[in-house]
């Protein structure tokens, strides 16, 4: 091995990926999203009735008028419905605290337990407990169960209260038995769900049940949740203070809030299609899903005889600043993070070979796409004209499964460390040489 090829190979200290799970549209678990991404498979669909009903909510001319709060023009996204089965007795948890419960605790729970599975089990996990950390990525935002409880507690009074001012001709009495059927109407009070509706006990959840006695800790940094989560667990290992750590996201809410806000701030496709980096990008598409990770440091994972999907060589944080907007990405902002990460590495990002497969975020909107396009030009370099040479795969999983918010990082992450780990180039990512750009070939050498 020559020199320079020594200097651009892995350090000891540097993360490695043992083990990996996910619940993504389409896929129960990491078989299943590998399946799907080798295959193309678009995971995209209609919303479920049961998450908000298109007879009510759904405009389909909402997209060319003003925004309205309770009028949706786009009704597609990505949806796991079906797939997230969970056995709480399997973890020690009682049933009664999952119904009524939001899903994204017992859902990172489940993932995690499929990752540290994929790593070869509990054997390959350290003895001391207390060396094991979780870091978890779970949004703020009110999911069904929540919703249901603010509706109890909140709306049935304020309906009462309405029914006073316009109609108190009914009394209180009636009124009252018009509050009880609303709440009834909610179905049965759910007390031993409670701590499933806080979004902060989702890595916490995680390390209780299987007894991580390190750092747990749940974060929201929007869709750069996933990747922070990672940031932060390299940061736990080459610190010392861990020796293995579960980073990932959660995001599962569909609820008819969530969906107001993105109709309101015109982020939804008017076309329902998501197409990231294509002339035609006129919006993302909402979705779900959650992935985990399992890391150890590369000299550990080897010591213990670990498959090793990939290797994280370096990671890279920088915020934008004081911006025209928070929905306005400036380019210096992403080309700083990029150049820290490729900086921390120690590896040049123009250098001949340096890049094979690039995982873009692609929301598919267009100034999204644009900032991003502009900032790997800057950090990557431009095409060389009348160049050769192999080119490098490049797309978004969006382009499969929608934007899966906080969960997104990880839904490329597992991509690419799938790709990285089996030498394959997914098929729905853009395959781009320095000269030109086409369709990818598929799943080539």
């Amino acid at each position: 091995m020559s020199e320079q090829r020594r200097e651009r190979g892995p350090r000891p200290t540097d993360a490695a990926i043992v083990g990996m799970g996910a619940v993504f549209p389409g896929a129960a678990d990491l078989a299943a999203y590998r399946r799907n991404l080798l295959a193309g498979t678009d995971s995209i669909g209609e919303v479920p009735p049961g998450r908000w009903d298109p007879e009510v909510y759904y405009d389909p001319e909402g997209a060319a008028g003003p925004a309205v709060g309770d009028r949706f023009y786009c009704r597609r996204g990505g949806f796991v419905d079906g797939l997230a089965a969970f056995d709480p007795t399997r973890f020690g948890i009682m049933p009664a605290a999952v119904e009524g419960a939001e899903p994204d605790q017992m859902l990172a729970l489940h993932a995690t337990a499929e990752a540290i599975a994929d790593a070869g089990g509990e054997a390959r996990l350290p003895a001391d407990r207390s060396r094991i950390g979780v870091v978890l990525g779970r949004g703020g935002f009110m999911g069904v169960a929540t919703a249901r409880l603010d509706q109890r507690v909140r709306t049935a009074h304020q309906l009462a209260q309405t029914l006073r001012e316009l109609a108190p001709e009914l009394g209180e009495r009636r009124i009252a038995a018009v509050r009880s059927a609303f709440q009834d109407a909610l179905g049965p009070e759910r007390p031993d769900a409670s701590i499933g509706l806080v979004p902060s006990f989702t890595a916490a959840r995680t390390a209780n049940r299987l007894d991580f006695r390190g750092p747990a800790y749940t974060l929201d940094a929007a869709c750069a949740s996933s990747l922070l989560a990672v940031d932060q667990a390299v940061g736990l290992l080459a610190s010392g203070r861990c020796d293995a750590v579960v980073a990932g996201a959660v995001h599962h809410c569909h609820i008819a809030t969530l969906w107001s806000v993105f109709t309101q701030l015109r982020a939804l496709s008017p076309s329902e299609r998501i197409r990231p980096f294509d002339r035609r990008a006129d919006g993302t598409l909402l979705s779900e899903g959650t992935g985990v990770v399992l890391l150890k440091r590369l000299a550990d994972a080897e010591r213990d005889g670990d498959r090793v999907y990939a290797v994280i060589r370096g990671t890279g944080v920088a915020g934008d600043g004081r911006a025209a907007s928070l929905m306005s990405p400036l380019v210096a902002g992403q080309v700083r993070a990029l150049e820290r990460a490729w900086q921390e590495a120690g590896l040049d990002p123009r250098a001949p070979g340096a890049l094979g497969l690039l995982e873009a975020h692609g929301t598919g909107t267009p100034v999204g796409d644009t900032a991003e396009l502009d900032t790997l030009a800057q950090v990557f370099g431009p095409a060389e004209p009348g160049g050769s040479g192999r080119g490098i795969g490049f797309g978004s999983v969006k382009s499969m499964l929608g934007h899966t918010m906080q969960a997104s990082g990880m839904a490329g992450l597992i991509k690419a460390a799938l790709a990285v780990h089996e030498g394959c180039c997914p098929r729905r990512c853009t395959w781009r040489s320095r000269t030109r750009t086409w369709p990818g070939p598929g799943c080539g050498r």
